[in-house]
């Protein structure tokens, strides 16, 4: 139906957990750094930011990583060191696959790069049951600026409350809300239900 609403999930701590420290502790080993080190590196630094803005390719990526850091290794052995920190939700990619029983559209929309996206592609079946992706790093964009969430609606084709939107961070839920969206800031897989409920869902 033309008016059917669609469901959005952001992909970090709503279908996948994942978790920095079991990258910063592969790839400390392998390198000058501590694992607290590393992973404090990375989260002050701007370039796991440039890297899901886009804004540096991969090889870049990995480049002024190994600099910084003098990791002993190529670029192959990092990426599945970086890429494998994620476990399934199983509460939330069942709510998925319900809806999708249920004959909805669901997308994806999520801050990340491609080596994340790859793996998760790779190990995550559910992963291929959406009917479209909108990326940070493809955009150029991170929530919750704008142009990304404008990109979600020309894919989608919808606008306002046509558009569900389940994400984990308050000021991307904030965001939504300003667009008009029905969004859903997400706790636990049981208030997200409830909130659906609430909606109609």
């Amino acid at each position: 139906m033309k008016d059917s609403p669609v469901f959005i999930f952001d992909l970090g701590k709503v279908l996948v957990d994942f978790d920095w420290s079991i990258a910063a502790k592969k790839i400390a080993a392998r390198s000058d750094r501590a694992p607290e080190s590393f992973h404090q590196h990375l989260a002050a630094s701007q370039l796991l930011w440039q890297y899901e803005c886009g804004q540096i390719n991969r090889q870049k990526f990995f480049e002024i990583i190994r600099e910084e850091i003098k990791f002993r290794g190529e670029l192959e052995e990092f990426s599945g060191y970086f890429a494998d920190i994620f476990s399934e939700i199983a509460p939330m990619v069942l709510l998925h696959a319900e809806l999708r029983q249920r004959g909805f559209k669901t997308f994806i929309f999520s801050n990340t790069n491609d080596l994340a996206i790859e793996h998760v592609r790779k190990n995550y079946p559910f992963f291929a049951n959406f009917d479209g992706y909108i990326f940070s790093y493809e955009v150029g964009a991170m929530k919750p600026h704008a142009k990304i969430y404008e990109a979600m609606e020309k894919m989608t084709g919808k606008s306002g409350a046509n558009l569900i939107y389940i994400d984990d961070r308050p000021e991307n839920i904030e965001t939504g809300k300003l667009r008009g969206w029905r969004a859903i800031l997400h706790e636990t897989p049981e208030k997200t239900r409830q909130a659906l409920k609430a909606f109609g869902f």
